[in-house]
Protein backbone atom coordinates (compact mmCIF):
# COMPACT_ATOMS: atom_id res chain seq x y z
CA UNK A 1 0.00 0.00 0.00
CA UNK A 2 1.33 3.43 -0.86
CA UNK A 3 -0.12 6.77 0.76
CA UNK A 4 0.38 10.07 -1.02
CA UNK A 5 0.18 13.67 -0.04
CA UNK A 6 -1.70 14.56 -3.14
CA UNK A 7 -3.69 17.55 -3.41
CA UNK A 8 -7.32 15.61 -3.40
CA UNK A 9 -6.29 14.37 -0.12
CA UNK A 10 -5.24 17.27 1.52
CA UNK A 11 -8.18 18.84 0.58
CA UNK A 12 -10.57 16.19 1.40
CA UNK A 13 -8.97 15.58 4.69
CA UNK A 14 -8.77 19.24 5.88
CA UNK A 15 -12.07 19.93 4.84
CA UNK A 16 -13.64 16.94 6.61
CA UNK A 17 -11.04 17.44 9.61
CA UNK A 18 -9.09 20.70 9.93
CA UNK A 19 -4.79 19.77 10.23
CA UNK A 20 -5.11 20.71 14.21
CA UNK A 21 -7.83 17.61 14.09
CA UNK A 22 -5.99 15.36 12.07
CA UNK A 23 -3.02 16.04 14.36
CA UNK A 24 -4.34 15.48 17.44
CA UNK A 25 -6.31 12.33 16.54
CA UNK A 26 -2.54 10.86 15.47
CA UNK A 27 -1.63 11.89 19.28
CA UNK A 28 -4.63 10.47 20.37
CA UNK A 29 -4.64 7.19 18.15
CA UNK A 30 -8.20 7.59 17.24
CA UNK A 31 -8.54 5.03 14.85
CA UNK A 32 -11.55 6.27 12.67
CA UNK A 33 -9.35 9.29 11.84
CA UNK A 34 -6.15 7.02 11.38
CA UNK A 35 -8.43 4.84 9.10
CA UNK A 36 -9.87 8.05 7.13
CA UNK A 37 -6.23 9.17 6.30
CA UNK A 38 -5.23 6.09 4.97
CA UNK A 39 -7.94 5.51 2.52
CA UNK A 40 -8.46 8.96 1.38
CA UNK A 41 -4.23 8.99 1.02
CA UNK A 42 -3.89 5.49 -0.61
CA UNK A 43 -2.97 6.21 -4.14
CA UNK A 44 -2.40 2.00 -4.24
CA UNK A 45 -6.54 1.68 -4.53
CA UNK A 46 -9.04 1.74 -2.29
CA UNK A 47 -9.53 -1.96 -1.60
CA UNK A 48 -6.19 -2.08 -0.33
CA UNK A 49 -6.47 -0.01 2.11
CA UNK A 50 -9.55 -1.14 3.11
CA UNK A 51 -8.34 -5.30 3.34
CA UNK A 52 -5.20 -3.53 5.33
CA UNK A 53 -7.61 -1.53 7.38
CA UNK A 54 -10.05 -4.79 8.02
CA UNK A 55 -7.19 -6.98 9.38
CA UNK A 56 -6.51 -4.10 12.56
CA UNK A 57 -10.13 -4.90 14.05
CA UNK A 58 -9.97 -8.17 16.50
CA UNK A 59 -5.69 -7.31 17.45
CA UNK A 60 -4.09 -5.38 20.16
CA UNK A 61 -3.88 -1.63 18.28
CA UNK A 62 -0.71 -0.96 20.26
CA UNK A 63 1.23 -2.59 17.32
CA UNK A 64 -0.34 -0.62 14.90
CA UNK A 65 -0.27 2.90 16.29
CA UNK A 66 3.32 2.76 16.94
CA UNK A 67 3.45 1.42 13.28
CA UNK A 68 1.36 4.18 11.74
CA UNK A 69 1.61 7.31 14.11
CA UNK A 70 4.88 8.96 12.87
CA UNK A 71 4.40 7.97 9.20
CA UNK A 72 1.08 9.32 8.78
CA UNK A 73 2.21 12.62 10.90
CA UNK A 74 4.74 13.12 8.14
CA UNK A 75 2.46 12.54 5.32
CA UNK A 76 0.12 14.92 7.15
CA UNK A 77 2.99 17.42 7.00
CA UNK A 78 3.06 17.09 3.55
CA UNK A 79 -0.27 18.38 2.75
CA UNK A 80 1.04 21.99 4.04
CA UNK A 81 3.26 23.29 1.21
CA UNK A 82 6.78 24.37 2.08
CA UNK A 83 7.12 28.64 2.52
CA UNK A 84 8.65 30.02 -0.79
CA UNK A 85 12.23 31.02 0.15
CA UNK A 86 12.44 34.06 -2.30
CA UNK A 87 8.59 35.18 -0.64
CA UNK A 88 9.02 38.57 1.25
CA UNK A 89 6.97 38.51 4.96
CA UNK A 90 3.52 40.20 4.75
CA UNK A 91 0.99 41.31 7.20
CA UNK A 92 -2.13 40.07 4.97
CA UNK A 93 -3.83 37.41 6.37
CA UNK A 94 -3.23 33.41 5.58
CA UNK A 95 -5.17 32.05 2.76
CA UNK A 96 -7.87 29.27 4.42
CA UNK A 97 -6.76 26.30 3.12
CA UNK A 98 -9.91 25.61 1.06
CA UNK A 99 -8.84 28.39 -1.05
CA UNK A 100 -5.15 27.89 -1.06
CA UNK A 101 -5.58 24.53 -2.79
CA UNK A 102 -8.74 25.77 -5.30
CA UNK A 103 -5.38 28.44 -6.04
CA UNK A 104 -3.14 25.13 -6.38
CA UNK A 105 -5.42 23.32 -8.30
CA UNK A 106 -6.37 26.56 -10.24
CA UNK A 107 -2.44 26.78 -10.98
CA UNK A 108 -1.98 23.60 -12.06
CA UNK A 109 -4.80 22.98 -14.86
CA UNK A 110 -4.72 26.83 -15.61
CA UNK A 111 -1.26 28.29 -15.94
CA UNK A 112 0.80 25.07 -15.99
CA UNK A 113 -1.24 23.13 -18.32
CA UNK A 114 -1.95 19.73 -16.49
CA UNK A 115 -5.23 17.55 -16.55
CA UNK A 116 -7.45 17.45 -13.62
CA UNK A 117 -6.20 14.20 -12.37
CA UNK A 118 -2.65 15.20 -13.03
CA UNK A 119 -3.16 18.14 -10.79
CA UNK A 120 -5.57 16.16 -8.25
CA UNK A 121 -2.67 13.66 -7.98
CA UNK A 122 0.37 15.94 -7.40
CA UNK A 123 1.28 17.21 -3.81
CA UNK A 124 0.94 20.73 -2.96
CA UNK A 125 4.98 20.98 -2.82
CA UNK A 126 4.97 19.97 -6.62
CA UNK A 127 2.72 22.24 -7.79
CA UNK A 128 4.27 25.03 -5.88
CA UNK A 129 7.78 23.80 -7.28
CA UNK A 130 6.63 23.45 -10.80
CA UNK A 131 4.85 26.52 -10.63
CA UNK A 132 8.07 28.54 -9.88
CA UNK A 133 10.31 26.96 -12.43
CA UNK A 134 7.46 28.01 -14.89
CA UNK A 135 8.22 31.33 -13.78
CA UNK A 136 11.42 31.84 -13.51
CA UNK A 137 11.29 30.16 -17.29
CA UNK A 138 9.03 32.66 -18.63
CA UNK A 139 11.75 35.39 -16.89
CA UNK A 140 14.77 34.05 -18.27
CA UNK A 141 13.23 34.00 -21.63
CA UNK A 142 11.95 37.77 -21.35
CA UNK A 143 8.43 37.05 -21.56
CA UNK A 144 7.73 37.92 -17.73
CA UNK A 145 9.51 40.90 -16.10
CA UNK A 146 10.56 39.82 -12.36
CA UNK A 147 10.04 42.65 -9.98
CA UNK A 148 8.93 45.08 -13.24
CA UNK A 149 12.22 46.06 -14.26
CA UNK A 150 12.81 46.74 -17.37
CA UNK A 151 14.84 45.60 -19.96
CA UNK A 152 18.25 47.18 -20.36
CA UNK A 153 18.36 49.79 -23.56
CA UNK A 154 21.47 49.29 -24.55
CA UNK A 155 21.01 45.48 -24.47
CA UNK A 156 17.57 46.08 -26.30
CA UNK A 157 19.61 47.65 -29.22
CA UNK A 158 22.28 45.50 -29.06
CA UNK A 159 19.50 42.06 -29.24
CA UNK A 160 18.18 44.08 -32.62
CA UNK A 161 21.45 44.33 -34.77
CA UNK A 162 21.81 40.71 -34.15
CA UNK A 163 18.20 40.01 -34.87
CA UNK A 164 16.98 38.66 -31.50
CA UNK A 165 13.89 39.84 -29.57
CA UNK A 166 14.85 43.45 -28.19
CA UNK A 167 13.31 42.22 -24.82
CA UNK A 168 15.25 38.44 -24.18
CA UNK A 169 17.38 39.17 -21.27
CA UNK A 170 20.57 37.46 -22.76
CA UNK A 171 22.44 38.86 -19.08
CA UNK A 172 19.66 36.87 -17.05
CA UNK A 173 20.09 33.51 -19.23
CA UNK A 174 23.63 33.73 -18.86
CA UNK A 175 23.40 33.69 -14.91
CA UNK A 176 20.84 31.23 -15.25
CA UNK A 177 22.97 28.82 -17.11
CA UNK A 178 25.81 29.60 -14.96
CA UNK A 179 23.60 28.41 -11.68
CA UNK A 180 24.28 24.52 -12.71
CA UNK A 181 28.45 24.96 -12.98
CA UNK A 182 30.81 23.78 -10.72
CA UNK A 183 33.76 26.03 -9.87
Amino acid sequence: MTLRPSLRAATILEERFSFPALFRALDECNLPIISEIILVSNSSGYQNAAAFLSSVPGRPLSPFFTAVRQPLADLVSMFIPAPDPKAKPSAEQPLPWRDLYAGLYATATGCLGWTPEAAWNATPNEITRACQAHVDYLVMTGIVKRDGKEPDPEQAERNLAAGLDPDFDRAGLHALKGRGRKP
